[in-house]
């Protein structure tokens, strides 16, 4: 079978799991736990990397419960369902993100808060329905540089959202993110950066895989008196040292 007849096959199979996973989550997750329903998303979001070609590996112990802000670098369209795999978590995302076919209304029913990112009154709002979240003993997740790179270097790191783990006193922790292609070199296939469509990325990185999805765990942290521009300065530094090999993690 050719590369891109590979890809195709690939592809009509990932279009049937996101049909099934939305079928199961508007006629199913109504009567379950919230416990029942992230174990049903982690499973699922499994069965997707494996499906496109991605194999997971996790380097480090992942957090299990909440309350918890998770900050994560950004690469990619298929980075929510790598960190799904891990974390039981709900994710902070661009409000565009809701007006994506299928992927919007998954995005939607697994409970995930949106944002508009050039309104600052936004950004208040989501601030503070987060920090509630993390009161109720939510676990969230965010992408502080605020859009995707390709991989191998770090984003300045917003700090706007930080400030809901510092009002809820919540602890934060940091994963970091990359892709390795079969033989264990960094891989960019799965990038989603710059003018390019969510199609063009989702094609590359079917006709690319087997691929691996690595993501290395950092250690909790709260506040403890830093305002949000230091400690985002902090979480920056610790992911890039994850990514770097030098964060404690990273040598698991």
């Amino acid at each position: 079978m050719t590369s891109r007849l590979r890809a195709l096959w690939r592809l009509l199979r990932a279009l049937l799991h996101l049909l099934r996973g939305l079928f199961i989550m508007q006629t199913q997750f109504g009567r379950l736990s919230g416990a029942q329903r992230f174990a049903h998303i982690q499973i699922w979001s499994r069965q997707l990397l494996a499906i496109v070609g991605l194999k997971l590996q996790v380097h480090g112990e992942p957090p299990r419960q909440g309350p918890l802000l998770v900050v994560a670098n950004h690469i990619s369209w298929i980075d929510i369902a790598v960190l799904h795999s891990v974390v039981p978590c709900r994710f902070v995302a661009k409000s565009e993100l809701q007006k994506w076919p299928l992927i919007g209304s998954l995005s939607t029913s697994v409970g995930s808060l949106y944002v508009e990112r050039d309104k600052r009154r936004d950004a208040m709002r989501v601030v503070h329905t987060m920090a509630e979240a993390l009161r109720a003993g939510d676990m969230i997740a965010v992408f502080p540089e605020g859009t995707t790179s390709h991989g191998q270097g770090l984003l300045p790191f917003h700090a706007n959202l930080l400030q809901a783990a510092i009002s809820a006193d919540a602890p934060v922790q940091s994963l970091a993110l990359r892709f390795t292609d079969a033989a264990g070199q960094w891989s960019a296939a799965p990038s989603y950066v710059g003018e390019e469509s969510l199609g063009q990325s989702v094609w590359r990185t079917l006709c690319s895989a087997p691929l691996q999805a690595h993501v290395w765990v950092g250690s909790a942290q709260h506040a403890q008196g830093r305002e949000r521009r230091a400690l985002a300065h902090d979480l920056q530094h610790e992911v890039q040292a994850l990514l770097d090999g030098s964060g404690p993690a990273a040598q698991a």
